[in-house]
């Protein structure tokens, strides 16, 4: 399944959930509607404890990608407006930004929960 997950910043959740797709066997992307300058340093932390890679991981403007390509579009719960895009579910996680490590594990897990469901 070809998966593009979809934020605001693509720093924390939506980065993860590429992350953790990837893992999990799935064609995934992450953008952002107004990406960040980095991936938070404790998403990246959460993603190598799990064991998944992170080389190459960057935040990315949803602009470079043609939603017409994946076969689900995931918002991440961040109020997201994409009116040129349809979001085929709002995941409605809480953003994680700027919070503990135990918070960004907490995220994950659900983001995997919700990934393993698809």
């Amino acid at each position: 399944m070809r998966i593009l997950f979809v934020c605001v910043g693509n720093s924390c959740r939506s980065q993860m959930a590429e992350g953790i797709a990837k893992f999990h066997g799935h064609d995934a992307a992450s953008a952002g509607t107004h990406p960040a300058t980095e991936i938070s340093s404790n998403a990246l932390a959460v993603l190598e404890n799990m064991g998944i890679n992170t080389d190459g991981m960057r935040p990315k403007n949803l602009d470079i990608f043609n939603v017409e390509n994946f076969d689900l579009v995931i918002s991440m719960g961040c109020g997201v407006e994409c009116p040129a895009i349809k979001l085929d579910d709002d995941w409605e996680l809480a953003d994680p930004v700027g919070q503990s490590l135990a918070v960004f594990q907490e995220t994950a897990r659900e983001i995997e929960r919700k990934i393993l469901q698809l």
